[in-house]
């Protein structure tokens, strides 16, 4: 092997000791003044081009953000006049796209502008307006350009159907749920503010709106449910329009009230909802449709977060707003690097500082799991800076995992972290589904029943148990000294082995995606104990090496959620570089040591003023599948049943600011640890 590539050589522990030195110093000048991390967030056109509509149908035509969102979508247009879901993706996305040019109508910008006719003409080789999904239909809707009846109906009479109903809101993931109360407000009240007519969206519409069909595609191969759901969507706006014609209004006030007192009760401390963008946007506006001021405090509040630094990001003219915020997952996964690499030191006022922040930030109310948990004590860690409704079972074991070797300080001790460590663990037991794994923010949140509502055509609408956050609790256990015969842990190993691809690699649910899912199990089956020599470990290394680059690195492509055969393979980055890595030295087999060095050669390489640039979107929020797990993507009907290619029209995908920066510094403290063992 070439001594440059040898983990052993001095060159190559030079190198590696300059570049975790050089990692380490990076994060430390970035660390907020009150201990935390964060990094900025990138999703989508979406965001900018909706609170640009937001604004409009707020009557906010003055608002300072209205130019500067403007500009963040001339900015980030493609070429072929197309808006994308991640970064290089091989087709632009038909709903983006739609969103972004209403929004630059609504701000004035010309049909003929250039910008705005390379996007029609993209628009209309996609086959048009029939082909957008059900939110963009509601915004077009929200500015005149769409009939509400021709839009799902969603009745807020929805809040009153029991637990034991399949439809109660709470059988809904978290964030389906957080977003499906205001929009049933505004699908009941179906408010609009008509954009004028030299502004209006004329030029999508070209055969004229008298003849354009409004209904939703018909689904391929639609079931029995499928149909059923579809009339009984015709039944729900014949009882609409029945009522307001005959003043049948008085249980739709009753179920307005109560859905709006929902709403007002979940807002966040920092005047968002959910810790994510649609439940703050659409909450705002069914606030408003209600008759509540802008002056009013919830609303207020709710717009004064527009500016607050934690949600914006001005780049130059443009002004991009977060889909969330990530302060404690970045927080955590720092601290996680840093103990890797040994320093700076648990003592270090900068650790001392992180930990002190990590403690304050868990959650100790009861949240919406609770309704069918109510016995069990709260203790979770949230994602974001203000999210007291939906702490996740992910951020909660990594803080258990940064937190595990400061229980036996009596410095953090006297400061609580037993406690705090003992609530989580209690919390994360609770929250085990009957599968033996676990979801991210519900417990058994698997009814695929509601998949077949119309309104859930956006992405995901469950929260079923997945490999990854599976994972990252088995590692948190480890640390913490709970053996792989506890019962939760015997449970959760038997999930993670039935949930192995005959390839031997793992999905990755909330990381892009099979190098994720495969780069977190490996370390909790090490951690755990378990016997690094079996079989289903042997599978799981060799199908990283054979998708190891020439270049050293590893990289995936988010079209892997779509196209079975991208599995493992795309542009090469330092974060699944990182996670293969990790995978890798966790197993600790010989054979693999020379794809490890390369590995490691390929982070020193690109390693730039102490970070690894990285454009690519290696985070994940929807797959776009609609049951939120793994499918088989060998059905030849899979991109016309989900209405989406590897473009993921039906996805969500993220772009963390710093992935690429503390997992390559793990693996490189890592790789660095283990050659010294």
């Amino acid at each position: 092997m070439d001594e440059r590539v040898s983990v052993g050589s001095d060159n190559f522990r030079g190198a590696s000791r300059s570049a975790i030195a050089a990692a380490t110093d990076w994060l430390l000048a970035r660390q907020k003044p009150d201990g935390h991390w964060v990094g900025r967030a990138e999703s989508n056109g979406c965001m900018e081009a909706q609170w640009r509509l937001c604004l409009w149908f707020l009557g906010l035509d003055d608002h300072l953000l209205c130019a500067r969102l403007a500009q963040s979508l001339i900015d980030t247009q493609r070429e072929d006049g197309a808006w994308e879901i991640y970064h290089r993706a091989p087709n632009g996305d038909i709903n983006t796209t739609v969103e972004a040019y209403a929004a630059l109508r609504c701000s004035g910008f010309a049909a003929d502008d250039p910008a705005l006719v390379k996007a029609q003409s993209w628009i209309e080789a996609k086959g048009g307006l029939r082909n957008v999904r059900v939110f963009t239909r509601y915004w077009l809707a929200l500015i005149g350009e769409w009939p509400w009846e021709k839009t799902p109906n969603l009745p807020p009479e929805v809040i009153w159907l029991p637990l034991w109903f399949p439809f109660n809101i709470y059988h809904f993931a978290q964030w389906a749920r957080a977003t499906l109360m205001p929009i049933a407000l505004l699908s009941a009240r179906r408010p609009s503010r008509p954009l004028p007519p030299e502004r209006r969206l004329d030029a999508l519409f070209p055969g004229g709106r008298a003849s354009f069909d409004y209904d939703l595609p018909a689904k391929a191969n639609p079931d029995g449910w499928d149909v059923f759901f579809r009339k009984t969507d015709k039944v729900l706006h014949a009882l609409q329009e029945f009522g307001h014609r005959y003043g049948l209004k008085l249980w739709r006030g009753a179920a307005a009230r109560q859905a709006l007192e929902w709403i007002i009760r979940h807002q966040d401390a920092d005047g968002g909802w959910g810790g994510i963008q649609p439940p703050w946007i659409y909450s705002l506006m069914a606030l408003h449709a209600e008759g509540y001021a802008l002056d009013h405090p919830v609303l207020a509040k709710g717009l004064a977060c527009l500016n607050d630094p934690g949600w914006r990001v001005d780049v130059n003219e443009a002004t991009f707003i977060q889909a969330t915020n990530s302060p404690v997952w970045d927080t955590i996964l720092t601290l996680l690097a840093f103990d890797d690499s040994g320093a700076p030191g648990a003592e270090s006022e900068p650790v001392e500082k992180a930990v002190d922040w990590v403690l304050k930030r868990q959650v100790l109310v009861p949240g919406d799991w609770s309704v069918k948990l109510p016995h069990v004590k709260p203790g979770g860690w949230a994602f974001e800076y203000a999210n007291n409704a939906y702490p996740d079972v992910d951020d909660t074991a990594v803080a258990l995992i940064a937190l595990a070797p400061f229980r036996e300080s009596p410095k953090w001790r006297t400061r609580g972290v037993e406690q705090a460590i003992s609530r989580g663990v209690d919390w994360l037991i609770a929250m085990q589904s009957a599968s033996g794994g676990w979801g991210a923010f519900d417990k058994d949140n698997t009814n695929q029943l509601l998949t077949k509502i119309p309104f859930c055509d956006f992405g995901e609408a469950l929260d079923p148990p997945s490999v990854d956050v599976t994972a990252h609790v088995i590692e948190a256990f480890a640390r913490l000294g709970i053996s792989r015969g506890h019962p939760s842990m015997a449970r959760a190993l038997a999930f993670i082995r039935a949930q192995q691809e005959p390839d031997g690699s793992w999905f990755g649910r909330w990381g892009v995606n099979y190098i994720y899912g495969t780069g977190a199990v490996l370390p909790a089956l090490a951690a755990i104990g378990e016997d690094m020599g079996q079989p289903a470990v042997g599978r799981a290394c060799d199908w990283l090496k054979s998708r190891q680059q020439e270049s050293g690195g590893w990289g995936e492509s988010c079209a892997s959620y779509m196209q079975a055969d991208m599995a493992g393979r795309g542009t090469a980055t330092a974060s699944q570089t990182a996670w293969a890595l990790m995978g890798l030295i966790a197993a600790a087999r010989p054979q693999d040591g020379e794809a490890i060095a390369r590995g490691c050669q390929f982070l020193i390489e690109r390693q730039s003023e102490g970070t690894w640039p990285e454009p690519e979107y290696t985070g994940t929020g929807f797959p776009g599948y609609g049951v939120g797990q793994t499918i088989k993507l060998n059905d030849p009907l899979l991109s016309e049943r989900l209405r989406q290619g590897p473009e993921l029209s039906r996805a969500f995908m993220l772009r963390y600011g710093l992935y690429c920066h503390y997992f390559p510094l793990m693996a490189l403290a890592r790789a660095a640890r283990t050659e010294k063992a």
